[in-house]
């Protein structure tokens, strides 16, 4: 049995995840910033945490990290604020990361986006901009860090049922592809952190049909 803090533990991923884990009999512990969102985490199988990762320290975080195996970030600031974006989505991820290391949990899963890169392409007047820059910030931090790291690039979310397949996405088609089942990314985190073949490396990808499983089992 393993101990995993999911933090954005009310998101619609992690509600998705922290089920999967407790399944396999994995203890879970879901951050969440609002006292009233803990029956709904409690009912997925997972013990709520309040903490708002937005205003937390450094050492708040690592504080509540002491003694887990894994940190799997699912939060984000939802969009709409440019300033709350990247206090979150870059400001607070980075320090989580940190927290992670001064803690001494080793292994760290982000959930990020499909296309989440530097040279992501999208104009300074799009309203995606303050994201895409913030995302590319967190996950190049958490590539160069001491980290077991795994980064997962699922496309646009749906509430679809998951199937369980997904498909990579290569740098020929990452343009072109399009959705994917929050299940399935669920589905992505519970193999990911089941296999050491994932430390390391960035997943990106969409509904498919190869059994998410296999895909993390592949050296």
């Amino acid at each position: 049995m393993a101990k995993y803090l999911i933090i954005g533990g009310h998101g619609k991923v992690a509600l998705r995840t922290a089920p999967l884990l407790a399944q396999d009999g994995h203890e879970v512990t879901s951050v969440i910033r609002n006292p009233d969102h803990a029956a709904d985490v409690e009912a997925a199988g997972a013990t709520p945490l309040v903490l708002d990762v937005e205003t937390a320290s450094q050492d708040e975080l690592a504080q509540a990290f002491a003694g887990q195996d894994a940190i799997i970030w699912s939060a984000g600031a939802g969009g709409g604020n440019p300033e709350r974006t990247y206090a979150v989505d870059r400001d607070a991820a980075i320090r989580s990361m940190d927290a992670a290391e001064q803690a001494g949990v080793k292994r760290y899963l982000m959930v990020s986006y499909l296309g989440a890169r530097p040279a992501h392409g999208v104009p300074e007047d799009d309203s995606f901009h303050p994201y895409a820059t913030a995302k590319a910030a967190a996950d190049d931090h958490l590539r160069t860090s001491s980290l077991d790291w795994t980064i997962l690039g699922p496309g646009a979310l749906t509430t679809e049922d998951p199937s369980g397949r997904i498909r990579l996405a290569t740098a020929a088609t990452v343009g072109e592809l399009r959705d994917t089942s929050r299940g399935n990314v669920a589905e992505a985190i519970r193999a990911a952190l089941a296999s050491g073949n994932s430390i390391g490396k960035q997943y990106e990808f969409v509904d498919g049909e190869e059994p998410v499983a296999a895909v993390f089992a592949r050296a």
